[in-house]
């Protein structure tokens, strides 16, 4: 059978290409990432079985506008862009690619932060401006306390390589076990005596009505004078004025950003001001092994469904459409 999907991207990696067009599907592709015009126009006009959900803003008026679809899956596992709860009152399971792209992410987390603490970016404009300048001193990371918020499978992987590293690493919210005592990762019980110990802190937890804002003002002040903030996974996690402020004052030596709370992060934005921050343009996932995993899987997910093939409720957000136990 052939079924119509839509891919909220110009391109996929070349395994997702080569899964659809071995399964015989109609493809189209948008020809922008960000305007979700152009999607409702082709939601309202095609006989769309499935939706394969990038960046692009996925509303409900976009959901609704297709009784046709049957399934959205998503290329990657944050689905704040995704309104799920017109999904889930349609019928319509979003489907996530959870540990495609983990590895991923963690190793630019460990590369921002090494960035931060010995200055990498400042050194590289300085020699090219032709300033070979050796009094700025850097960070040592080993001996120091990584604290991660919130330990899934990135944050363990964040964990291992900061251990490799020499640090130690504290954790809060995450879920004990065999694996973690191997790590040697401390469990703390609340966020403020996580903050307390964190020379660096590193969230690694999904952005919902909970999360929103978690590090803010009192939080960041919490943190030992001279920590270092990395943020790869949802800019929202973190009051961006409060951290501001602490980096602009010296409380905070310096942040590695890959998220942001607007996307693209405006030319007049703050942060672009301040030195002591290094920013990546939301490229965590960004690997050419992890993009390749993530596109098969995106495309493998909506197959599996519209084929009426089991699929597990753990890589579902609403899995009360899916008429399984969870």
């Amino acid at each position: 059978m052939t079924f119509n999907i839509v891919v909220t991207t110009p391109r996929l990696a070349a395994a997702g290409m080569d899964l659809l067009k071995s399964s015989d599907c109609n493809a189209i592709f948008t020809s922008t990432p960000d305007r979700d015009e152009e999607l409702i126009g082709i939601l309202n006009r095609e006989p769309i079985d499935a939706i394969i959900s990038r960046t692009m803003r996925l509303s409900g008026t976009a959901i609704r506008s297709c009784p046709t679809l049957k399934v959205i899956s998503r290329h990657g596992i944050g689905v704040n862009h995704i309104d799920v709860a017109t999904a889930t009152q349609r019928g319509i399971p979003v489907l996530t690619t959870p540990g495609a792209n983990s590895h991923a992410v963690a190793e630019l987390t460990i590369g921002l932060l090494l960035a931060v603490a010995r200055s990498i970016p400042c050194h590289d404009n300085a020699i090219r401006s032709g300033n070979w300048d050796r009094t700025l001193a850097g960070r040592q990371l080993s001996g120091r306390t990584l604290g991660i918020v919130g330990l899934g499978v990135i944050g363990r992987l964040v964990a291992k390589a900061a251990i490799g590293l020499g640090m130690r690493v504290v954790a809060y919210r995450g879920s004990p076990g065999t694996e973690l005592e191997a790590l040697s990762v401390t469990m703390l019980s609340s966020l403020d005596e996580l903050l307390q110990q964190s020379d660096v802190l590193s969230p690694h937890c999904p952005l919902d009505d909970k999360t929103l804002g978690m590090i803010g003002r009192r939080e960041i002040g919490l943190l030992p004078r001279g920590a270092i903030v990395i943020n790869t996974s949802r800019g929202a996690l973190v009051d961006e004025s409060a951290l501001i402020e602490a980096l602009r004052d010296g409380r905070l030596f310096g942040a590695g950003l890959d998220t942001f709370i607007t996307e693209p992060l405006p030319r007049e934005h703050v942060l672009n001001t301040i030195p002591n921050v290094v920013m990546i343009p939301h490229m965590g996932a960004s690997t050419d092994t992890a993009l390749n995993l993530t596109a098969h899987s995106v495309v493998a997910n909506a197959l599996r469904y519209l084929r009426g093939e089991p699929i597990d409720p753990a890589i579902c957000v609403n899995p009360s459409t899916l008429n399984v136990p969870t």
